[in-house]
């Protein structure tokens, strides 16, 4: 790369990534596979070492999948076995009447009795590894992929919107060299810390719902722990102020799991002094080990905060991840969500920086991914403040009075009828917390009402109150439902027809040979790929299972257009009477043509 780090010239590049996170290293991956140029900058000198976000639900590794990263993430990640639990406990050991007593467990995030409804809605499960794991395989990938341009050690020193393109200038952190950037566009990656403010753009809702504090530890604690678990709350009978959640982080998954997390949800000002002389006997306390000697590796206090951008495009700059929304850590939303805004994003900028779309696609971004912004915050809101609902309505919660506590406890564990009634009561209410332990419609099955898709007026599928059971539907929006498929004795997925390098896709049904015909001269017009898939009985895609057949929702005759991120764009129920001129027609829809002409 020209002039790297001595001040003189101005490098170009088609997008600038601001932020070497999470997210921002996933936009980078796109990206790269998308063929759009771009250079990546991050302050500090390395990924995360904070574990942070560890959830990686069904649709984000199927993203990861798509993009080639998902073997070397679930090579190290826990499988949906090891954490198909959700539990809650006195403590793990003790000595006292109420030590070590399992308060209740549910299946949660695809596993157990999830895991079948799970398998058969994706091609990949969901699978946990903290974000200080997942960020080196990212980064190495972003590297691999986009040599010399991924700049960490690298600070976004000021930056202009000049109308046709964003000029900035980067310093280099250890020399104090100076890098100048012009960029058609800017991808700000960087958790809201400086290109949003700059801008002026407001981060709305609610600022501080608590004080969390957060512990990274290692420890030998396989004696006393239960196997299988995503995450363990304890309520202590004894001193309301030790609610805290624990979660193995690796990188032994189960009883020898070597690194630990535990939230502290602390007042304010205990918070402020958690320091190692405070933290290390309310480890011991919560755990009920008090010879327990933790290794601790990090204290950080954080903010949970419910917040969204005013806007998720600001000119030329495009905002991703934490930088337009925050979220309580409650249903695992926040890096998913940051993830798949990249996604969203990735293909759009490809199609508007090769010109085969005008600027006006990159509008969708918004259009689509705010409202899913606006409805995660709310449902990680909702769902934190039931959690604590449920505890407060059997009587174990912090808010009990002291004197009452330990007589609730001691009741709930009763072995009398009267106790098993108040056991089978509570469990009831515990169910209800599936809206946040096993949300899998919200994770897969939101759509996009607005943006780069045509509606066709068809309602969409009916869902549960709670979001814990998905439908698969081609309705456009959608994601497009997963179904195995067989070409010439290879296994692959529908969603394997779509993406990076294959572009749009189009799937018809036995009978659709118009529209593939039609798919080949919509191609050459708007210079865009179109993949053709006629799936069913003798034709190229065999559905043995019956599975596609089971969730296409169009005749035979029909077709269902895929975008590149693999959510329909437009569908046909049958046959049409101009193919031709109605995927034409679609296509400019989607890829907002007429927005050139305003």
């Amino acid at each position: 790369m020209a002039d790297k780090g001595t001040g003189t010239g101005t490098v170009e590049v088609p997008v600038l990534i601001v932020g070497g996170g999470g997210c921002g290293l996933a936009a980078s991956v796109f990206c790269s596979d998308h063929g759009v140029g771009h250079l990546l900058v991050e302050r500090h000198a390395g990924t995360s070492v904070i574990p942070k976000a560890h959830y990686h639900n069904q649709r984000t590794m199927e993203i990861l999948r798509q993009h080639g990263l998902h073997g070397a993430v679930a090579e190290q990640a826990a499988p949906v076995e090891a954490f198909a639990k959700v539990r809650w406990l006195t403590s793990l050991d003790g000595d006292r009447p109420l030590d070590g007593r399992m308060i209740h467990e549910m299946d949660g995030f695809g596993g157990g009795v999830l895991r079948e409804r799970y398998s058969a809605a994706g091609p990949v499960l969901p699978t946990r590894l903290p974000q200080s794991r997942l960020e080196p395989i990212l980064r190495r990938h972003a590297e691999r992929r986009n040599p010399g341009r991924i700049l960490f050690g690298h600070e976004l020193v000021e930056f202009a919107d000049e109308g046709d393109r964003v000029v900035a200038t980067v310093r280099d952190t250890r020399t104090g060299a100076v890098l100048d950037i012009a960029a058609r566009y800017l991808i700000a990656a960087d958790g809201g810390r400086t290109v949003g403010p700059a801008l002026g753009m407001e981060m709305r809702g609610r600022p501080a719902l608590r004080q969390i504090t957060t512990v990274y530890f290692s420890a030998d604690l396989s004696p006393w722990w239960r196997e299988g678990a995503h995450m363990t709350h304890f309520l202590n009978p004894y001193n309301p102020g030790l609610f805290s959640n624990l979660f193995e982080m690796g990188p032994t998954w189960g009883k020898h799991c070597e690194e630990w997390v535990m939230h502290f949800h602390l007042p304010p000002d205990e918070a402020a002094g958690a320091d190692e002389e405070a933290i290390v006997p309310r480890i011991r306390e919560v755990l009920g080990l008090p010879g327990l000697e933790p290794n601790l590796l990090g204290v950080t206090s954080w903010t949970v905060q419910g917040l969204l951008a005013d806007g998720y495009r600001r000119g030329r700059v495009l905002f991703a991840g934490d930088a337009a929304h925050r979220q309580p850590p409650t249903v695992g939303l926040g890096l998913n969500s940051g993830i798949q805004d990249a996604h969203n994003l990735a293909w759009k900028l490809a199609a508007v920086l090769t010109g085969r779309a005008p600027d006006g696609l990159l509008g969708s971004y918004e259009a689509e991914r705010r409202p899913v912004g606006r409805h995660n915050i709310d449902w990680a809101l909702s769902a934190a403040a039931h959690n604590q609902a449920i505890l407060g309505a059997i009587g174990l919660g912090a808010n009990t009075p002291p004197e009452r506590r330990e007589r609730m406890f001691a009741a709930y564990f009763d072995p009398s009828p009267l106790g098993a009634a108040g056991r089978a009561r509570a469990a009831e209410m515990f169910a209800t917390a599936r809206g946040g332990y096993q949300a899998h419609d919200l994770e897969i099955g939101f759509a996009y009402e607005d943006g780069a898709v045509c509606p066709d007026g068809g309602p969409p599928p009916s869902r549960e109150p709670l979001r814990d059971v998905y439908r698969p539907t081609t309705r456009p929006g959608h994601r497009l439902p997963h179904a195995w498929l067989d070409r010439g004795g290879r296994r692959l997925s529908t969603h394997d027809l779509a993406g990076a390098g294959l572009g749009f896709a189009l799937l018809t049904g036995p009978a659709g040979a118009p529209w593939c015909e039609a798919a080949a001269q919509v191609a050459e017009k708007f210079s865009i790929p179109i993949r053709t898939a006629q799936i069913g009985d003798g034709a190229e895609f065999a559905d043995a299972d019956g599975q596609w057949a089971a969730v296409r929702e169009t005749a035979d005759e029909g077709a269902v257009l895929v975008r590149p991120d693999n959510h329909v764009a437009w569908r046909s129920m049958g046959a049409g009477d101009d193919p031709a001129g109605a995927l034409a027609d679609a296509i400019s829809r989607v890829l907002h043509h007429d927005s050139a002409a305003r």
